[in-house]
């Protein structure tokens, strides 16, 4: 690791911070069932996270993205809620969600959860409610529920294919003369997408932000944030799509224009709190439309998907870091940064796999903090881990018995220690249960106890960039009105220039690179000679 600070940037001083806190944060991802295990069932719990918090604080992050923890079948891990304002027993109690809220503000870390307004699961009791009023009733005006236009055939009301696979249509009672209904679901069968042009809904789930806001949790991740709204009279889509795909190749369901009425009365009731409550976008749109969502009276954020997905191709970084650009410009909202989520491949196995793709991953997430804006970590990045291949027998994500697409990889249980007694300290008592995904063996190899005892560490390395970034924030080095100027030079440099004093630079070449002018702040690994980038490192340096 390389770190060369001029002692006038590092000096504490007392200028102004950024306006908004979420404009420079960094937040870490926890998905709790496989962040920490309090209670030695296999499964993390709020117990579990509450006993790691400090080591989240430690690594100098604003705060944590918990995925979702209220009462769910765990039909899609959580996704398919059945009450939003309550705790699944799964994880914990209410008690010990407002502990762990008090702890964390104690810590300094801010609180945000998911919330998921385009579904719910099918045993949730207003989908219950709709299942037993029958066809035409006010109860199944809160769902999307249309009558077969032929009884006797098995042909649903559109060509809507789900996101898990297969056609977004179910038969309401399929054993009822009677009952002719079908439902619309998105994702699985046991996840029925609510009506949105019913006013209800949207009174219910003003209420559902009040609950948590006046727990003072600080912030909600909305989850398909572009879909709530399905086009008017259901029309066939020009494309049937597919599995992941599914929602950007259908445009009958994704981005119609009522949707931003929704977010302008959540910004409104977000700001009616002190502090102003933070509203964050899962927007899986091109870069010119997702940035409508953030525009100054709707969401504070939404997460930058083209970026997401990136392989190692400079001129890919580069084409959509422009983009992102343009679309800020053009709307305002600086876009938020991830590499990783609980839906991704890790991206130590997406840029190529073992020791490259380590180094690549490393490199990257450097590069990531660096660029302008908030930035999001997933639980694990920090360590570097791969993606996981989980045994077939044990995979549980519902994207693979509908789709042959899994996602388990990334969601296996955080390695705590070498040692692989309960479950490599995932589990914290005695004794431990068989964890709900296999841990591969080898993992403890990169655990958190040796990265923190390793001062050349992926552990290390990030703890410092997330230092480095906080005080380059406190002198102005980096603003809140920072951009991104995205470029290739020779040797497959990719360059971000942020401001007029600050630029990254990740040498995605096969040779090293001569970096242009400045002082370098930090590097992912050590500068063999000065001035030059060795492939596959990533450096910050200051102008002048």
């Amino acid at each position: 690791m390389s770190a060369q600070v001029p002692v006038s940037l590092v000096e504490e001083t007392a200028l102004t911070p950024a306006a908004q806190w979420w404009q420079s944060a960094v937040i870490y991802q926890v998905y709790p069932r496989s962040f920490a295990d309090g209670d030695g069932d296999g499964v993390g719990d709020l117990a579990g996270l509450m006993a790691r918090l400090p080591y989240i604080a430690a690594l100098g992050v604003d705060g944590i993205w918990m995925t979702p923890f209220q009462p769910s079948p765990q039909l899609d891990q959580g996704y398919d809620v059945t009450d939003y304002c309550g705790v699944d027993p799964l994880f914990g109690t209410m008690e010990q969600f407002d502990a762990l809220l008090e702890q964390a503000h104690s810590l300094g870390l801010k609180i945000l959860l998911d919330v998921v307004p385009n579904h719910c699961s099918s045993e949730h009791p207003l989908f219950q409610a709709a299942l037993a009023a029958g066809p035409g009733s006010p109860e199944r005006d809160m769902f999307h529920f249309v009558p077969a236009a032929d009884p006797a055939a098995d042909v649903p009301p559109n060509n809507w294919q789900s996101v898990f696979g297969g056609r977004a249509w179910s038969r309401a009672n399929p054993e009822s003369e009677t009952d002719t209904d079908w439902y619309l679901h998105l994702f699985s069968a046991g996840q029925p997408d609510w009506n949105w042009r019913n006013p209800s809904v949207g009174d219910y789930f003003d209420g559902v932000l009040r609950f948590w806001f006046d727990k003072g949790v600080d912030g909600l991740r909305i989850d398909v944030a572009h879909a709530l709204f399905k086009a008017e009279g259901l029309p066939d889509s020009p494309s049937t799509g597919g599995v992941v795909d599914g929602l950007r190749s259908n445009p009958q369901v994704s981005d119609q224009e009522e949707v931003h009425e929704v977010y302008r009365r959540w910004r409104t009731l977000a700001e009616k709190y002190s502090p102003h409550r933070l509203l964050v976008g899962e927007v899986n749109l091109e870069p010119a439309r997702a940035a409508r969502y953030t525009r100054a009276d709707e969401m504070q954020q939404a997460f930058a998907f083209a970026f997401v997905k990136l392989g190692w191709d400079p001129a890919a970084w580069a084409a959509v870091g422009n983009d992102l650009e343009t679309a800020r410009q053009l709307h305002g909202g600086t876009p938020t940064w991830a590499l990783e989520n609980h839906d991704i491949v890790r991206s130590a196995t997406r840029f190529g796999g073992g020791s490259l793709g380590a180094v690549r991953a490393r490199a990257a997430l450097v590069a990531l903090l660096g660029l302008p804006g908030p930035a999001y970590i997933y639980q694990g990045q920090e360590l570097g881990l791969p993606e996981v291949d989980v045994p077939v027998e044990a995979r549980v994500d519902p994207m693979w018995a509908r789709g042959g697409v899994c996602r388990d990889g990334a969601r296996v249980p955080l390695p705590w220690t070498e040692d692989a007694e309960r479950n490599h300290g995932f589990s914290l008592t005695e004794p431990a249960a068989e964890p709900w995904l296999p841990i591969p063996s080898g993992w403890g190899a990169q655990a958190i106890e040796l990265q923190q005892q390793d001062p050349e560490s992926s552990l290390a390395l990030v703890t410092a960039a997330l230092e480095l970034r906080r005080k380059l924030w406190r002198n102005e080095v980096f603003g809140p009105n920072d951009g991104g100027t995205w470029r290739v030079e020779a040797g497959n440099m990719l360059i971000c220039e942020r401001n007029e004093h600050f630029f990254v630079a990740v040498a995605m070449g096969t040779e090293p690179v001569q970096l242009p002018a400045g002082t370098v702040l930090l590097s992912a690994a050590p500068l063999e000679q000065d001035g030059w980038l060795q492939p596959n490192n990533a450096a910050w340096v200051l102008r002048g």
